[in-house]
């Protein structure tokens, strides 16, 4: 697809990864801090959200704590949703394509299909796993020495390195370190995409959308149904959906001048703590997480988004060494110096990426 059709640059999908990952590496280490707002992220709880109400009316030295315990995790529903638009981009509209759409389907032969389909999941779970096995054996080893250890059986260890835990019973207490369950569910959303999404047409996206949505709405907030589902692709699948039918039906035209991105940003940002107040609206968060994200990207002065374009380029291995640091210094801001903690976790956390960063660009990738 050339640049011009593009809604978002490479520089512009390089900055919302930066954006994310901020989140989530903040949000993982904040919502571990005592006395500080916890998020509804896979299941609904009502007392958080008024707790989140209650720090806005009455903001303290803590407010910043609160909003990114809160509103952090969202980080994950725009990763899904350029992993979305990078997949189109890559697979569907790429000179590779050329003489197919989006609404033509698989035109292979059904062995050439299926090993192609076998082709594509095997390579991307071994990209998957260059990322994860980095940070799993580093993680695993300061987790041993550390307080607190976590008690691994082992089915626990293969269904994380097989990418399978987000399916077991009590994902929660075994998905550990907590921010993994990311793996398995990326799987997941390639499987979904490969077998079934794959240049099939637009709507085949907004109803399977459309029903992992009204799976959940029916679930009790705070139940375990509901739970497990939102660690699974059924969870996952609007903002992934999105980032789908963003790469294949948007196009330039959608482009807005700099007033209407800060608009769109500014309504969007409000919506997003609106909706985060009622159960059956809080299922459409990420929708507007994505777009307050995107622009914010938009009317980011150039050199603020070359930094965030950099923290980008290093979001795989801050996602995966980040828990590593967690780890060590949660202990420091429990005891009381909670900015001094945060503070030598941000940076311990940056340094750390950027050495994983060159080891796992050492690891070949896969063909």
């Amino acid at each position: 697809m050339s640049e011009r059709k593009q809604i978002l640059s490479r520089a512009e999908c390089s900055a919302l990864r930066g954006i994310a990952i901020l989140g989530i590496f903040l949000h993982n280490y904040c919502h571990w801090l005592k006395g500080i707002v916890r998020e509804n992220e896979y299941t609904f709880n009502v007392g958080n959200s008024d707790g989140m109400l209650s720090v806005l009316a009455h903001p303290d030295g803590n407010l910043l704590l609160h909003l990114l315990s809160f509103f952090g995790h969202y980080g994950v529903p725009v990763f899904l949703f350029l992993s979305g638009y990078g997949l189109v981009l890559k697979y569907e509209n790429s000179t590779r394509g050329v003489g197919k759409t989006a609404q033509e389907g698989p035109q292979e032969g059904k062995w050439s299909y299926l090993t192609g389909s076998f082709s594509f999941l095997r390579c991307h779970y071994l990209k998957l796993f260059k990322m994860m096995i980095v940070g799993f054996v580093a993680f695993t080893m300061v987790d041993m020495i550390t307080p607190g250890r976590h008690h691994y059986q082992v089915l626990d260890i293969i269904a994380q390195l097989l990418m399978f835990n987000n399916v077991l019973p009590d994902p929660d207490h075994i998905i550990w370190p907590g921010p993994y369950w990311f793996f398995g569910l990326m799987m997941q959303l390639y499987i979904i995409y490969r077998l079934v999404l794959y240049r099939r047409h637009w709507a085949l996206t907004v109803g399977l959308i459309v029903v992992c949505w009204l799976l959940q709405m029916g679930c009790d907030p705070t139940g375990d149904t509901l739970n497990r589902l939102r660690y699974n692709f059924i969870g996952g699948m609007l903002p992934f959906g999105m980032g789908l039918l963003a790469g294949r039906l948007a196009s330039n035209t959608l482009l807005l001048t700099t007033t209407r991105n800060v608009l769109l940003m500014l309504v969007s940002t409000a919506l997003v703590v609106v909706l985060s107040l009622n159960y059956q609206a809080w299922f459409f968060v990420p929708v507007f997480v994505i777009t307050a994200s995107i622009g914010l990207v938009k009317i980011l002065p150039v050199v603020v988004n070359k930094r965030l374009e950099w923290l980008g380029s290093i979001s795989a291995a801050l996602f995966v060494c980040h828990p590593i640091l967690r780890k060590i210094f949660i202990p420091m801001s429990n005891w009381g110096d909670v900015y001094a903690g945060l503070l030598l976790y941000v940076v311990s956390s940056i340094c750390v990426a950027w050495v994983f960063k060159l080891l796992m660009d050492r690891i070949p990738n896969p063909k």
